[in-house]
């Protein structure tokens, strides 16, 4: 029996020619639920909203410094939260930095540089954008700008330190042989010895006690510079504390000036070395009257001069035990380490300042405490072999560069605000203080009524 058959016509009459107008159970409760949910957020918004909870408005959480504002928007978006960002107004409401460079010829706003609502970051971590914008074409109102003009990165375009370059010097006065004192078996007050960087070189505080002499608490040495002011982001510990002679030379380098003591002179200015001496022999010849019948004891050993007159009284015998003194101490002793010179009728010379370097990068800050790791001679690597002075021993940039490089995670971190501060905090102007603490701790910085917890809190004594 031949099948059924059939046409193309009458299957086509099985098809119901409206299915795409009838909803099936999927499409429509993802109709409903998008439509419902948007609605929902909106909803939720707008309660949020009148309940004045800005805080699910945020980009994002706030740096720690500023968590205290969390809740309180308006304590920085002054107007037009949700239109502008915060102004500069806000941010120097409460820390108010002087201006970069009186020759800037561009200042940009606080929020440009210090982003806000990206994570728990400290603001001071700004991006290389924010400084490049201006030193990668460094532009000033006279046109002549006193700094490298085309720096983009650390590794790229940023110039040898000045401090370092040909022709500059150690401005230190202080006469000093660092391969002299490196070498090994140096002879020092207790036998040989090997000296150490850190025997000399120290951050200041610390409590280890000094090797090759003691500290002195109450003078001054004459190898102190004038106090130089220091960045309030960097350490106490950042620097290298000056370096006394009492501290890191007396013991090795004592002021001795005649065989009858074992005092030495003090470290200070010839006025006061010279009234020592006088003083010491004054008290000596009273309690030996003796020591003037006997020759003195430099007598034979300063070539050239002609022998004196015996002392006839006491003030004879000091005046020539004091020129022998003066001659050792101005003519040898000082005079290993100091530069003097004699003004024309003066019986005391003048010492010049020593003049010790204590920040070698003025515009720049360096850190030795998180340097600690490395030994000294890493960077210093010429001090083992230098023999003056004038020799700056300091690193340059491309031993900074072998760890701190642009782009590399592995790598010390190497942007502009690890080394350069844009305000000088030290001209930081004072500012007045204009929210309550109830202020702070309320949503979007309403004042609390008068007859909330909050409120009766605020106006208690």
């Amino acid at each position: 029996m031949p099948g059924r058959t059939r046409t193309t016509k009458k299957l086509a009459q099985r098809i119901q020619l409206d299915y795409f107008k009838r909803l099936y159970p999927l499409p429509r409760w993802r109709r409903i639920l998008s439509i419902g949910l948007v609605a929902l957020g909106l909803v939720w918004l707008g309660w949020e909203g009148l309940a004045g909870n800005q805080h699910v408005y945020t980009g994002g959480p706030v740096a720690h410094s500023h968590a205290v504002f969390g809740l309180n928007c308006a304590a920085c978006h002054v107007s037009h939260i949700f239109l502008k960002k915060a102004t500069d107004q806000a941010c120097l409401s409460c820390h108010d930095g002087p201006v970069h460079q009186a020759k800037q010829v561009f200042t940009p706003s606080c929020g440009s540089c210090h982003v806000e609502h990206v994570g728990a970051v400290r603001l001071a971590q700004t991006s290389d954008r924010a400084c490049t914008r201006c030193h990668a074409s460094l532009q000033t109102k006279d046109g002549h700008p006193s700094f490298a003009a085309n720096i983009t990165e650390f590794n790229g375009g940023h110039p040898e330190f000045a401090s370092v370059r040909p022709g500059r010097s150690d401005p230190g006065a202080i006469k000093l042989n660092h391969k002299i004192h490196l070498k090994a078996d140096l002879r020092g007050p207790h036998g040989p010895v090997q000296l150490q960087c850190a025997d000399c070189h120290r951050p200041p505080g610390g409590k280890e006690p000094w090797p090759f002499g003691q500290a002195e608490l109450s003078t001054v040495a004459l190898s102190e510079p004038p106090p130089q002011p220091l960045p309030a982001r960097v350490s106490a510990r950042a620097y290298m504390a000056t370096i006394h002679y009492s501290e890191s030379c007396s013991a090795c380098h004592p002021l001795y000036f005649d065989e009858r003591f074992r005092e030495p002179v003090p470290h200070k200015e010839p006025k006061v070395v010279y009234n020592f001496v006088v003083k010491k022999f004054t008290e000596y010849i009273a309690a030996h009257p003796e020591e003037l019948r006997k020759p003195s004891l430099a007598e034979a050993r300063i070539p050239g001069r002609p022998p004196r007159p015996a002392p006839r009284n006491a003030a004879e015998w000091v005046e020539q035990r004091v020129e022998d003194a003066e001659l050792l101490l101005w003519e040898k002793t000082c005079k290993e380490c100091h530069t003097l010179s004699f003004a024309a009728g003066a019986s005391l010379p003048d010492v010049a300042k020593s003049a010790i370097t204590v920040r070698w990068l003025p515009h720049a800050i360096f850190d030795h405490q998180a340097h600690q790791m490395l030994a000294c001679t890493a960077c210093h690597v010429q001090t083992a072999t230098s023999e003056k002075t004038s020799e700056v021993l300091l690193p340059g940039i491309a031993t900074c560069q072998q760890c701190h490089r642009s782009g590399r995670a592995e790598a010390a971190e190497a942007r502009c605000f690890e080394c350069h501060l844009y305000h000088d905090w030290t001209q930081e102007k004072p500012v007045k203080g204009k929210f309550t603490v109830p202020q702070l701790l309320s949503k979007a910085g309403r004042s609390p009524s008068p007859g909330s917890a909050a409120g009766r809190a605020s106006i208690q004594p």
